[in-house]
């Protein structure tokens, strides 16, 4: 077995502390983003923003009573509409639901894109927590979540009064962001 040369093992001490730092000054800058406000894990942009949605038809969820949705459903509606994508297994949904509800309430039009969820149990989920949604389509596949660029759910869009995408939100709608939302809505 041959010697190793100075210089070579020097690399091999060396190599893993500038890894170590490295990551160090990487997780240094993310923190100081947080801190500032300029890191927002929720600011991926959508494509979206500015244009048209994706057309699209959906099925209705099945025996939830509610009428099917498709993107002539975003036209032509005079006011701004939001679009939420969900799903009984997430539990961001079961946080945001209050807000929907309140939303529902006020008059908002809630269109619901329901993701890769068991009709069964989307029925169970708006029956426990109540139904803020005007029209439901079931995206079992997910199909139409890929097209509209969703990362996963819950995923929210305020489609304007013109038909264009004029917001986006990937997690869920919070009571602190309600008066914002409202004005996007007015």
């Amino acid at each position: 077995m041959s010697a190793m040369s100075p210089s070579r093992r020097r690399v091999l001490v060396y190599a893993p502390l500038a890894v170590a730092g490295a990551a160090g000054l990487g997780f240094w800058a993310m923190l100081r983003g947080l801190q500032d406000g300029s890191f927002n894990p929720r600011g991926v942009p959508s494509a979206l923003i500015g244009r048209a949605p994706p057309d699209f038809a959906l099925p209705e969820v099945e025996g939830a009573g509610l009428p099917a949705f498709a993107a002539s459903d975003l036209r032509g509606t005079g006011r701004p509409v939001l679009v939420n994508f969900w799903a009984s297994w997430c539990v961001p949904c079961i946080i945001e639901h209050p807000q929907l509800m309140a939303l529902h309430r006020e008059g908002v039009p809630v269109l619901g894109v329901n993701y890769k969820d068991r009709p069964a149990d989307a029925r169970t989920f708006l029956g426990r927590h109540g139904n803020p949604f005007a029209r439901l389509g079931a995206d079992q596949p997910g199909r139409v979540a890929i097209e509209w660029g969703v990362y996963g759910v819950p995923e929210s869009y305020v489609i304007g009064r013109d038909g264009l995408v004029k917001w986006r939100w990937a997690g869920p709608i919070t009571a602190e962001m309600m008066p914002e939302l409202r004005r996007l809505l007015a």
